[in-house]
């Protein structure tokens, strides 16, 4: 967040703040999931200049939302003001990988993916190709 506004957040912050938003959507977040955050984290370019320790704070702040009645839109106005639209695919890629790190897909994660896939405008076909991938890496 800058200093400027306390309110604002990285594009990099957007993209974990989705992943931790998907990871807690069933109210269960699985060691699969956290690890697969921290490779994303760790590994991608996207995350290359990022610190690490804001990890704990977008935890946080996905936990505080999702604690208030209207709490998954206020994260997605967030999101919607500071994450470049040519980022909206990688967000996307990256909340389904989370989504499918443990081997399973339950109704309150679909339910958040496909409000994701709404509240980003994504294109149909482009959305189920990237699930299409995440399935494919996650298969046992």
């Amino acid at each position: 967040m800058s200093q400027n506004d306390p309110h604002s957040l990285s594009a990099q912050d957007c993209l974990v703040a989705l992943m931790i938003a998907v990871s807690a959507s069933d109210e269960n977040i699985r060691t699969t999931e956290l690890i697969k955050i921290q490779s994303a984290v760790n590994t991608l370019p996207v995350f290359g200049d990022y610190d690490e320790d804001r990890l704990s704070v977008m935890s946080e702040t996905v936990f505080d939302l999702f604690e208030q009645e209207d709490g998954l839109d206020a994260l997605f106005g967030l999101i919607r003001e500071s994450l470049p639209e040519r980022l909206y695919e990688t967000a996307y890629a990256l909340a389904c990988d989370v989504a499918a790190a443990d081997g399973k897909l339950d109704e309150a994660e679909l339910r958040l993916l496909e409000e994701i896939r709404y509240e980003l405008d994504l294109d149909r076909l482009h959305a189920a190709a990237i699930e299409r991938g995440a399935r494919a890496r996650h298969l046992t």
